[in-house]
């Protein structure tokens, strides 16, 4: 009986130790929502663990040996990102333009499978009180949407990566 209790407790807690080891040599931006391929790391580890805890076959060694590899390959292609454009822009989405200035772009929400109701959530959200208070709205690359307001133009290299018209990567 202790064993069937021990055995997950001690998995879990070898699954843990090593995601945060893996984690410190890795860097800040291993679970962060940087790029796309951050959010399948992330979900990948997570599983792992969970396989590692819950099915007595695997061990931690098979699973710390897992979550090195992820980690090891998150590290690489964050390498490859900032080394070769051509990998940045595969691996990564380009922001992507939905408002310029007060002005709903409508192809670009079409484009980003948005409605005009997920648009004007953000936009309360952010405390938007009129379309004439917007400068910019920009989809992210990691999902996140980004509300630009005050009384001056953004800075052009604020937008200068940011697509204006929806197609391409």
């Amino acid at each position: 009986m202790w064993e069937t209790v021990a055995t997950p407790l001690f998995d879990a807690s070898a699954m843990i130790a090593a995601a945060i080891v893996a984690m410190r040599l890795a860097g800040l931006r291993s679970f962060s929502k940087m790029s796309g391929f951050d959010f399948p790391i992330t979900v990948a580890t997570g599983s792992l663990i969970a396989a590692v805890v819950i099915n007595e076959g695997l061990g931690p060694a098979v699973g710390i040996a897992g979550v090195a590899g992820l980690f090891g390959i998150q590290v690489l292609i964050g390498r490859a990102r900032r080394r070769w454009r051509t990998v940045q822009e595969t691996v990564d989405n380009a922001p992507l333009l939905l408002m310029e200035g007060p002005r709903i772009l409508e192809d670009n929400l079409r484009a980003a499978r948005m409605t005009r109701a997920d648009l004007l959530a953000k936009l309360r959200e952010n405390n938007v009180t009129g379309f004439d208070q917007v400068q910019a709205v920009v989809l992210e690359t990691t999902g996140d949407v980004s509300v630009m307001t005050g009384d001056r133009a953004p800075d052009p290299d604020l937008l200068a990566p940011v697509r204006r018209k929806s197609g391409g990567g």
